[in-house]
């Protein structure tokens, strides 16, 4: 269901039915790099991770290099990769008609185009719900089609969630800044130096533990930012605790099922 408001922001809701380039190629990139934007509220009760628009000046002409377009390219067929086999993943069997199409709705993506919610959270919100999908199948599926617990009229996309997540742990591990910046984000810094994927497995753990804050709270639409928050808190707690010295020591870290 979409929503225009009175200043013409668009409010969403979901109602429930029943590689990287080659060496001398002249591009190099990170995950670092491609996470950018800031959260805009779309109503008050889900917050999108959406990049901010900026004014384009239309005096302003870039002219790539042969090797820029290169690196485009290759960004753009890494994404379009990336969302193939994220539907294949989620839904096998089904086909995709088109990374365009209407089908993505069913994901809890706003439109049917799913970059334009992504985009926000960078490149790493879609790679984080692919590795999610891949690693813990099971789990994965259980948010996806809501399975679990006695579930709102009004539910939160599933998708978009999943980019508020990536976005909130960004903040949590001052990711932006460089270096750690708390104690929460100097913990996180020891678990990656032990774990290359801490970051994905922590992103399906609080996708888990959000799901049962939102059962816990009997939570609908509107309050998924305070969710949001109560998670956020649940996490820090189990971060902080002297017997987590590796992910596989938290609480939570049982919620996942393969």
């Amino acid at each position: 269901m979409r929503v225009v408001d009175g200043k013409g922001g668009l409010l969403v809701a979901v109602r429930r039915l029943s590689q990287w380039p080659a060496r001398g190629s002249g591009c190099h990139s990170s995950h670092a790099e491609v996470v950018t934007g800031s959260t805009a509220w779309l109503g008050r009760g889900l917050a999108c991770v959406c990049a901010q628009r900026r004014e384009i000046d239309g005096r302003l002409l870039l002219n790539l290099t042969p090797s820029q377009e290169e690196c485009l390219r290759r960004l753009q067929s890494r994404i379009v990769e990336a969302l193939w086999a994220l539907w294949y993943y989620a839904y096998p069997g089904v086909e995709l008609h088109g990374l365009i199409s209407n089908q993505w709705k069913e994901m809890g993506w706003q439109g049917k185009d799913p970059s334009t919610d992504f985009r926000g959270g960078g490149f790493i919100s879609l790679e984080n719900l692919l590795f999610f999908a891949k690693t813990y199948p099971k789990s994965f599926h259980a948010l996806l089609r809501k399975q679990e617990g006695v579930r709102a009229m009004w539910e939160y996309p599933f998708s978009v969630a999943g980019v508020n997540i990536t976005f909130m742990l960004i903040q949590m591990f001052d990711l932006q800044a460089g270096r750690p910046r708390s104690m929460v984000g100097a913990i996180f810094l020891k678990l990656l130096l032990e774990n290359e994927r801490a970051f994905d497995m922590l992103y399906c753990i609080t996708f888990k533990m959000m799901d049962q804050q939102w059962l816990a709270m009997h939570a609908s639409y509107m309050d998924f930012n305070l969710v949001m928050k109560s998670t956020r808190r649940q996490l820090e707690r189990e971060l902080l605790l002297e017997d987590t010295q590796r992910i596989e020591d938290m609480p939570s870290y049982r919620l996942l099922k393969r």
